[in-house]
């Protein structure tokens, strides 16, 4: 998509960072964000962490693949060669996106062994000359997301010495995740839920740095504690409930953003969706690349399960196609009229 199409866009009048979906590797893939674009078009929407190093020798074409119907999408980058992030960011740029973030909150060891993600909070000055280096070749917003600490290095004082040094190199937009980050001995799924949350302190850095954004991230899995967020920063950033409950987000462009009421169905977002995926199963996409990003739509109501049960017996099949997907529709539809919930859906909602 041009860029100069890009910025006429009418989300471009408000801010988004005010509701975000975090970037989370192998679920925020482009079928995904087009599917998350049927729920909400203002939230802003982050891609899988690309390595620079990728985009530098590997397939450009499909690292950055994403349709028009995504934005406000941003490239998020993992790297830590302020070279080959001048590169990706140059790349991101030309490939649409509206903002290119820097992850330094990773905790895997797979990516600290590329040094970088979290482990390089221990090294601002480096963070600082990425940023720099990526402002350079870019026009749009080059931002950052971290964590509150990592390992040892986890004081108040770490955390804005981290902040202060990034901002000096130009860097006015963080996200931060609310929970330090410990590097060895927890794997990434652990280190999103053992390490504890301590929205307090997040929300002293913006005090202590009113001219820079701030976006909170971590364990936000309602709208209302959202919403209560806000009256401390400047945006918040759900991740595994987005992807896991994703028809919670069809109430974000009313709440966050002032639009009109929403009175999308989860049958109607998935029946807007079947062109896409029609298109996608022509092209050669699998169709359970798609329908995986679809098993929690509709999580705790009548059909769910059974919603579910089809999709996963039979999306893999080579053969299978949107039908697989009306199927799934049908049973849902089958299980509202008959009013029976299963124990399972039973639990989904208390």
């Amino acid at each position: 998509m041009p860029q100069e199409d890009r910025h006429t866009n009418d989300w471009n009048s408000v801010d988004p960072h005010r509701f975000c979906v975090a970037p989370m590797m192998d679920w925020t893939d482009r079928h995904d964000r087009r599917f998350l674009r049927e729920l909400t078009k203002r939230a802003l929407l982050y891609t899988e962490m690309v390595t620079s190093a990728a985009l530098e020798f590997g397939d450009r074409e499909n690292l950055l693949a994403h349709s028009p119907e995504e934005y406000p999408v941003a490239l998020q980058l993992g790297g830590s060669d302020p070279r080959q992030l001048q590169l990706a960011a140059k790349l991101g740029e030309k490939a649409g996106f509206c903002e290119i973030n820097l992850n330094v909150g990773c905790p895997s060891e797979r990516v600290q062994s590329g040094s970088f993600g979290a482990c390089l909070m221990a090294e601002p000055e480096l963070v600082a000359e990425c940023v720099d280096s990526m402002l350079q070749s870019v026009s749009i917003p080059v931002t950052v997301k971290c964590r509150i600490g990592i390992d040892d290095q986890d004081s108040e004082a770490a955390l804005q010495n981290f902040i202060g040094i990034v901002a000096d190199a130009g860097c006015d937009l963080f996200i931060v995740h609310a929970r330090k980050a410990i590097l060895s001995g927890l794997s990434p799924k652990q280190n999103r839920d053992i390490p504890p949350l301590d929205y307090d302190r997040v929300y002293r850095l913006k005090s202590s740095f009113e001219n820079l954004s701030i976006i909170i991230n971590g364990g936000i899995i309602d709208m209302k504690s959202a919403l209560d967020h806000l009256n401390y920063v400047d945006g918040v950033m759900l991740g595994r409930e987005a992807y896991q409950n994703p028809f919670i987000l069809a109430e974000v462009d009313e709440r966050f953003f002032g639009a009109q009421k929403n009175e999308l169905t989860r049958s109607r977002a998935l029946t807007n969706y079947l062109p896409y995926v029609e298109q996608q199963v022509a092209a050669g996409v699998p169709l359970q690349h798609i329908t995986r990003h679809l098993l929690g739509l509709f999580k705790g109501v009548y059909g769910g399960k059974a919603f579910r049960r089809h999709l996963s017996q039979n999306a893999y099949k080579p053969t299978s196609g949107v039908e697989v997907l009306e199927e799934a529709m049908y049973l849902v539809d089958k299980h509202m009229q008959d009013g029976e919930l299963t124990k399972e859906e039973s639990k989904d909602l208390c």
